[in-house]
């Protein structure tokens, strides 16, 4: 990886956007410093301090740590996400949204309208959830003008994080939406592991706990790196042909079918929806049902099982949809038959395609169970264990994702720079 960065930092296209990206990481950080007006901050800081391991917990480090300032980019990119979520689901329900996606340039233009229309009502309720529901204390001046100032800037802030991240995309490295998401843990975790620190120096927290903790952390690091990197290979073989004088064909390949297909989506997805019941909670106010909030919290044990449980479902459903989508069995045996591949002991065409099914399918769950239990684990071994930490093995597998997906990107980009060098 170092060697990667190295080479990639003496092209200068790759340099320019390796440069963009981190000025880019700057404006993302100083928004998050830009505190929502009409809001009182000793009352913010009254109301979270006291809202450690609930719902409050889990939505401040979904978004950063920015809720717990409640900057302009409190509501982060979630309802993007989440829009993302509910416009690829309809596609199978709708037809017409289905053929869009297969439109080309256009036809994923008109798609991404879709997803920021939709975007933009979620940020409203999410925004609204968030502010009457958590804040509404913290309001200085409760008339309609300073309520709508202050909803339009958290969800003015949510899409100019949806622009930063296509920016990023565009004209920089890696995917602008995961590293934002990635940029958002990491700026969390040293305030976490500063709370460790201060605990154990005050005697409330045993170091042989600390260094359980990371070991876990090292176990979890690795087996993401392998359930990324893993892959199974399917041999195939070209038949021979003849064109005019030349013979084409006779080589042998294989098609790379990946234990982790989804990479970090599922996870992201996963946490956006778990999103949803929380922000439906807020809704309620102090007129929650005590069960209600009960269930909507990690700091009890019922509570705590119940959200690795779903977490760990979302997170095997996601894992298998985003399988579907990018390894289509059925085009890529018609593309075999075409040019003359085949698998040994499998007939071309429809066989090839259920073959391949059915090993995708093998494969996909195999790293759907590894990645849902990596994701869900740590929670429960720190509730064991006495340390207050949320979201361990997802914020673990965002981060490692996100790293290799990028480095993965300035190789392919020092490749292309190769062969055109080699073309000149």
């Amino acid at each position: 990886m170092l060697k990667t960065l190295k080479d990639a930092w003496k092209v200068l296209d790759i340099r320019k956007r390796i440069g963009f990206t981190l000025l880019m990481v700057v404006v993302f950080r100083l928004g998050n410093a830009i505190p929502v007006p009409f809001m009182d901050k000793a009352i913010i800081k009254q109301i979270m301090s006291g809202q450690e391991g609930g719902i409050v917990s889990l939505l401040n480090l979904l978004s950063g740590g920015s809720l717990r300032q409640m900057s302009i980019f409190a509501l982060s990119i979630y309802p993007y996400i989440t829009a993302s979520i509910i416009l690829q689901l309809l596609t199978v329900a709708f037809p017409r949204l289905g053929e869009l996606t297969r439109e080309g340039e256009e036809g994923k233009k008109r798609m991404g309208k879709y997803t920021k229309i939709c975007s933009i009502i979620l940020a409203f309720i999410q925004g609204y959830a968030t502010v009457n529901g958590l804040f509404n204390r913290a309001i200085v001046d409760k008339s309609f003008l300073t309520g709508f100032v202050i909803l339009i800037s958290l969800v003015a802030g949510s899409m100019f994080l949806v622009w930063l991240g296509e920016m990023i995309t565009e004209r920089g490295i890696g995917n602008g939406i995961s590293i934002l998401i990635f940029l958002g843990i990491i700026s969390n975790m040293p305030r976490q592991i500063g709370t460790m620190i201060y605990q154990s120096r005050q005697g409330m927290l045993s170091w042989w706990k600390i260094l359980l903790f990371v070991l876990i952390a090292i176990i979890i690091l690795v087996v993401v790196v392998l359930i990324n990197q893993g892959e199974r290979r399917i041999p195939v073989q070209y038949a021979k042909r003849v064109v005019g004088r030349k013979m084409y064909g006779g080589q042998s390949t294989h098609i790379p079918i990946k234990v982790n297909m989804g990479g970090v989506m599922p996870v992201i997805f996963a946490s956006a929806i778990l999103q949803l019941p929380q922000t439906i909670a807020l809704l309620f106010g102090k007129d929650m049902p005590g069960w209600l909030a009960h269930i909507f919290t990690v700091q009890t044990t019922s509570g705590l099982v119940i959200f690795s449980i779903v977490n760990m479902l979302l997170i095997i459903i996601f894992a298998f949809f985003y399988s579907a989508i990018q390894f289509n069995t059925v085009e890529y045996a018609k593309n075999l038959q075409q040019y003359g591949g085949f698998i040994m002991g499998i007939r071309p065409g429809k066989p090839t395609g259920m073959y391949l099914k059915k090993i995708s399918d093998r494969v996909t769950f195999i790293g759907a169970i590894i990645l849902a239990l990596v994701a869900s684990a740590p929670m429960l071994i720190s509730k064991a264990i006495g340390i207050q930490i949320l979201f361990g093995g997802t914020s673990i597998i965002i981060v490692v994702g996100v790293v290799l997906d990028t480095v993965k990107q300035m190789e392919s980009m020092l490749t292309m720079k190769h062969y055109k060098g080699f073309l000149k």
